[in-house]
């Protein structure tokens, strides 16, 4: 059996395709990102994707099925009770977790109080909000008092947002770390910095600027596992900030998917041989599945599929690319939040024709692969396809 050299794991963030079979307990019937978004623009035109084998996961208008797809094919049911980000990563790294991160429509006067104490500052806000939304509501009492702008979601999540030119990013920083700290008793999954900048009525959030401050994974990843056996592991956008920086050698942050995708294509012509490249890119999810765009995210997949093909040319003779999604973002739909959903799985290796992988029992089974095609000894969850991807290796093929 063919030995696995590098592993490239690129999430196209929210972009599920189905509800699962529970999606009725998360208010999510009916959600398919996917499809529901190339119905709402009259069709998706992703040739790349076409050929890798997107249109052989579900039915997507504008996306025929491949006779002969060139990458392994399937999708993935999240075993995880959760919709969130750090949830679907984890668990693509071999975690499965058996509760949910808690969800707070607002958070207690004692958290809110400690906070304001610790910080210095008071605060506006504490509500669900869009991020884009909050800042049009508070951004301009914000500049005029100083005070944070503090925001959840659907997400286990604490988010505050504060001007650039109000106050420093390493004081929005400072904060969240604080943040960090007091809400680590009540397992709330992600702080994050949302820094904007602009004048009222044209805010815009600094994308560069964002950093998550994610509780740490309760177990060993495949990351781990890889640096332990020596290995590199680089991680690009959001990825370090995702597993709380462990087991992670390189980190890489964009401000946008184009940044992302120029990070990966290089990394696939300069990480070294049996090195992970993880990259999450998150505007599909950010961008346009929170704030309702299915024209925006039709766009961005284009983008996305318009630089594909010069990552599939720059991967070598065993080196295993996988497309997959964390969670579902309905952009069609009327909620902001996440969506309960299967997410697609395309496994690609030069020269390895593709082949149906069928619905996955969970996202580990990437993990799983990448363990088993390195021969590492993990303890993880999750079943390899590595067995199906390499029996019958053949003659290259470009797209």
């Amino acid at each position: 059996m063919a030995k696995l050299n590098r592993a490239f794991i690129v999430v196209l963030d929210g972009m599920g395709v189905g509800e699962l079979p529970d999606a009725h307990l998360f208010g999510d019937q009916g959600a398919n990102t996917f499809a529901n978004c190339a119905e709402a623009v009259g069709g998706l035109n992703l040739p790349n994707l076409q050929k890798l084998g997107m249109g052989n996961i579900i039915p997507i208008k504008g996306i025929a099925p491949a006779d002969k797809p060139l990458a392994s094919f399937g999708k993935m049911a999240e075993k995880s009770p959760g919709k969130d980000t750090t949830t679907g990563h984890w668990e693509m790294a071999g975690i499965v977790l058996d509760h949910a991160f808690p969800v707070f429509p607002k958070f207690s006067d004692e958290i809110m109080d400690e906070f304001t104490r610790r910080t210095g500052r008071g605060y506006l806000g504490n509500l669900p909000a869009s991020g884009t939304e909050i800042l049009k509501e508070l951004g301009a009492e914000h500049v005029k008092t100083g005070k944070w702008i503090v925001y959840t979601s659907g997400d286990s999540v604490f988010q505050i947002a504060a001007h650039q030119d109000v106050v420093p990013l390493d004081e929005l920083y400072n904060a969240c770390k604080i943040a960090r700290e007091i809400l680590d008793p009540y397992h709330v999954g992600r702080i994050i910095a949302r820094p904007f900048y602009g004048e009222e009525g044209s805010y815009e959030r600094n994308q560069g600027g964002r950093h998550d401050y994610s509780v740490p994974p309760p177990a060993k990843t495949l990351l781990d596992y890889a640096v332990d056996a020596g290995r590199e592991v680089i991680g690009i956008g959001k990825i370090s900030d995702i597993f709380a920086a462990h087991g992670v050698t390189q980190s890489l942050p964009t401000a946008s998917n184009a940044e992302g995708l120029e990070t990966t294509i290089r990394m696939a012509h300069e990480a070294p041989d049996g090195s992970l490249v993880f990259n999450n890119l998150v505007d599909t999810d950010a961008k346009y599945g929170h704030r309702n765009n299915p024209q925006g995210m039709a766009e961005c997949l284009a983008e996305f599929d318009r630089e594909l093909g010069k990552l599939v040319e720059a991967l070598k003779p065993g080196d295993l690319l996988i497309i997959s999604a964390d969670h579902g973002n309905e952009a069609t739909d009327v909620s902001t939040d996440h969506t309960r959903e299967y997410v697609p799985l395309l496994a690609y290796m030069p020269g390895v024709p593709g082949v149906d992988l069928g619905t996955r029992t969970g996202f580990g089974d990437i993990a799983q692969t990448i363990a088993q095609g390195w021969g590492l000894e993990a303890q993880l969850e999750g079943e390899s396809f590595w067995h199906q991807l390499t029996p019958n290796p053949v003659t290259a093929k470009s797209i």
